[in-house]
């Protein structure tokens, strides 16, 4: 698939500068504190390990769809979005009580390791991982920040730049604490979930990035709302799609391509569509089963297995896969609506509505 192409031909060129911005922040740091170099050697790490970079791809393909011709500083630019995202990762990783991203430690439990040289109760030492891989996260948001501070467009696009960032951030913060709401109260409709998707990943996944790129490229000017709502039309329902998908392969995905052990989202008591929609259709005996796994920290592999059965038992697993397919279909009509001025942009964002649907990891 093309769009697939040219997001791994791009990720590669994210990656070396993502790489190369984080070792000299690891210099400028070694002249202040020797905490401060380990966090950003930490951030580095954990931001480098993986990932599709798919934030920064699409806020370059924004950039295009202007009709704005590629340049290094709207690739530099796009280093912004992927730090912002690591910043949520970090704080989402400590609440759900992650232990592993992409296959790699989580800051937090990176933390605990090098707490364990100076701390023996174990309660601090979790205490003492979960707040300054916090405060790392924090360092990585203001390192988003930087990026676009002084990057290499006018003053006024920048400013605009930055409100959009810090807006994209507001929106997404309801989303993460709606999640947790549903979490420990155990139980969820299909609404709040589907408006917790598009407040946590749809509005800083999809939608923000692609208003970003726009806004460099453009600044301000009679017809940016206008289009800046037009993609919003195709970014939110492909955002929430592609979480109903991230959703089905938390639980019926490889261990190895999710970088995260299969049923984590379970053990997490996570309310998914799949879940609702389970136990909606489920009998006694099934709703019962179900009742027994979700938020089961010591879950077995049989229960993990008797979870996807019931799952595909009660139709939900038909179910979340057609209505994502729907809303990917829902945002590829408004693509074609809307006014994407470079050929490659267009189809690189239509080629990855395809892409959602199809993905396996």
């Amino acid at each position: 698939m093309e769009a697939i192409e040219l997001l791994r031909e791009y990720k590669k060129q994210v990656d070396k500068k993502l790489d190369i911005y984080l070792k000299k922040s690891v210099e400028k740091a070694k002249k202040i504190n020797p905490l401060e170099v380990r966090a950003i050697e930490y951030i580095h790490d954990f931001t480098i390990s993986g990932g599709k970079r798919l934030r920064p791809a699409l806020m370059y393909y924004g950039f295009l769809g202007t009709g704005a011709k590629s340049c290094e500083a709207i690739i530099n630019a796009t280093l912004s979005i992927e730090m912002a995202h690591s910043f949520l990762l970090i704080h989402d990783d400590i609440i759900d009580r992650d232990a592993k991203r992409h296959g790699v430690p989580t800051l937090h439990e990176r933390y605990k390791k090098f707490g364990k040289l100076f701390i023996k109760d174990k309660n601090e030492l979790n205490h003492f991982g979960n707040s300054m891989a916090m405060v790392a996260g924090d360092m990585a948001m203001f390192m988003s920040n930087e990026i676009l501070f002084k990057s290499d467009f006018p003053a006024e696009n920048i400013l605009l730049a930055l409100c959009k960032l810090q807006e994209i951030v507001y929106q997404t913060i309801p989303g993460e604490m709606l999640d947790v709401v549903m979490e420990f109260r155990g139980k969820a409709t299909e609404n709040e979930v589907l408006k917790m998707h598009e407040s946590k990943t749809a509005r800083y996944t999809f939608e923000g990035p692609l208003h970003l790129g726009y806004i460099l490229a453009k600044g301000k000017n009679p017809s940016l709302k206008k289009e800046l709502d037009q993609l919003s039309d195709y970014a939110l329902p492909l955002g929430k799609a592609f979480q109903i998908r991230d959703d089905i392969l938390g639980v019926f995905g490889e261990e190895k391509k999710l970088g995260k052990p299969v049923g984590s989202d379970i053990m997490e008591g996570k309310q998914t569509i799949l879940l609702i929609k389970a136990l909606q259709g489920a009998n006694r005996s099934q709703r019962k089963e179900l009742k027994n796994c979700i938020g089961n920290k010591s879950i077995t592999k049989k229960q993990i297995e008797n979870f996807k059965t019931i799952i595909k038992e009660t139709g939900s697993l038909d179910y979340s896969k057609n209505l994502s397919e729907k809303l990917v279909i829902e945002a590829k009509e408004s693509l074609r609506k809307a006014n994407i001025k470079n050929e490659e942009a267009f189809r690189f964002m239509d080629g990855i509505a395809d892409y959602i649907v199809e993905r396996q990891q």
